[in-house]
């Protein structure tokens, strides 16, 4: 009934980057070594294992400096930083590196041959992704169906996460309510010119964006159901918001939640749970010796520049609700809260300038290792918050509680994918996520999570 036009999903770009950043990089080094006098890298049979070690370092590097970060990679001047260092680390790792790749040449001219073969061919690529894949003739046009009161709150969240992502009408389902829509870009239909749009618009998905399912009406839902029946793509906006976002839209959970939260069966998966245990005991045994070579540099610096008390403990809740003593370095002032708990805030005066420098680098964190080694916290989980704050924002935020329902951990999905949480609505966010990673939670995910928290360290995005 009508022509879709050609769209990639973010799964799809995401594996297209990894696909041509591997053949543009093969391709020019192969070229090179055929048209200059360079022989550090050949492609044969026999050098497979230099080739998979190439690859496997520039996927590493290129999650650690966000080489496949969909908004970063859309912007030239931005995807250019992600390039230099992740090129500059990945050729500096596969030279340091010759038990599994080729020996260092005599003729050091061909590092620079091979450093610049790469560099130049994921410039190219990226070029081409920005200026062909991110235009407007790939963007995907969707349709969406609900009332207008979210109509706001949808666009806007479906705009953020995917600029590809074009909401090029509406339908309002609540005949209870007939006024108008206002808002910019975004045209209101009848339910009767659904087929017309469809075919007019080239629209390629529709999103129901319903709070009540009851608000459909018997003719929009059969003329759906004609639709679906047909082929066509016709998503719930919660699911569309996950895929997108990787979070729960909590405001969009009503009474059916059970729906929104088959949580991930590694919650109760035995082998999970012993290697997530075995890797938070040898991670922490490592965290802490690591500690003890900094210690001293850290006492030099907190005398010169906090000028109190090194560790500093304080209450946070954790699995089931149990409250434990968290340990971190003192990064604040002494008696910071005479007043009463506040919320820690961008630029807060409370914080000392060394206690900055320990938040910028989580070296603050080191002695949580402690709590991750007696069981109180993971390595990767939800943050532990204070009992004061559990107990507000439990009463101003549904589901909060579900956090507790696995250990808080030193890093996590929330504190990876959002700012530092000095509000309600930072709350809110860092919740969605939270409960993200507690529905899907894994091996895979929390390698993410391990990875993307190099990247907030190395451009130091703590606090």
């Amino acid at each position: 009934m009508h022509n879709q036009s050609i769209h990639f999903n973010i799964s799809e770009r995401k594996v297209l980057l990894r696909i041509f950043d591997i053949l543009s990089m093969l391709s020019v080094l192969y070229l090179v070594s055929h048209l200059f006098d360079f022989d550090y890298f050949t492609i044969t049979k026999e050098n497979w294992t230099w080739v998979f070690v190439l690859i496997l370092y520039l996927f590493v590097f290129g999650a650690i400096f966000e080489l496949y970060d969909l908004q970063k990679a859309s912007k030239v001047e931005k995807t250019a930083t992600s390039i230099v260092f992740t090129v500059s680390t990945t050729v500096l790792f596969y030279l340091l590196t010759p038990f599994f790749t080729p020996v260092l040449p005599s003729n050091r001219l061909q590092i620079l041959f091979f450093y610049f073969a790469i560099l130049v061919a994921l410039f190219l690529w990226r070029l081409v992704y920005i200026n062909f894949i991110v235009s407007p003739r790939f963007y995907k046009k969707v349709l969406i169906i609900g009332e207008t009161s979210n109509i706001q709150t949808v666009v806007e969240t479906l705009r953020e996460s995917d600029p590809n992502y074009k909401i090029v009408g509406f339908i309002n389902c609540d005949t209870t309510k007939s006024e108008a829509i206002k808002f910019k870009g975004v045209i209101e239909y009848d339910a009767n010119q659904m087929d017309k749009v469809i075919h007019t618009e080239n629209i390629s998905e529709i999103v129901v964006a319903s709070y009540s399912a009851e608000l459909i009406t018997s003719d929009l839902y059969y003329k759906l159901l004609r639709l679906l029946e047909n082929g066509f793509p016709i998503n719930e906006y919660t699911q569309v918001y996950e895929d997108m976002t990787q979070s729960v839209p909590v405001k969009f959970v009503g009474k059916d939640f059970y729906r929104y939260f088959p949580f991930s069966r590694n919650n109760q998966n035995k082998l999970y749970i012993f290697f997530h245990r075995l890797f938070d005991v040898l991670i922490s045994v490592f965290g802490l010796s690591v500690g003890l070579l900094l210690l001293p540099l850290i006492m030099m610096g907190n005398m010169l520049g906090n000028k109190g008390a090194l560790f500093y403990s304080q209450n946070r809740v954790g699995k089931n609700g149990n409250v434990f003593k968290i340990l971190k370095y003192r990064t604040m002032v002494e008696n910071a809260e005479e007043l009463g708990a506040v919320w820690a805030k961008k630029g807060d005066s409370r914080i000392t300038s060394f206690g900055r420098f320990l938040r910028n680098t989580r070296l603050d964190e080191i002695p949580q290792f402690v709590n991750i080694l007696k069981g109180e916290m993971s390595l990767i989980g939800p943050r532990p918050e204070r009992p004061h704050f559990v107990k507000e924002l439990s009463q101003m935020l549904p589901f909060y509680e579900t956090r507790h329902m696995v250990k808080p951990g030193l890093t996590g999905w929330a504190q990876v994918k959002s700012k530092y949480a000095s509000s309600i609505d930072d709350s809110l966010i860092k919740l969605q996520y939270d409960l993200y990673y507690i529905k899907h939670r894994g091996f895979l995910l929390d390698l993410n999570i391990l990875i993307k928290t190099l990247s907030t360290v190395i451009f130091f995005r703590g606090q």
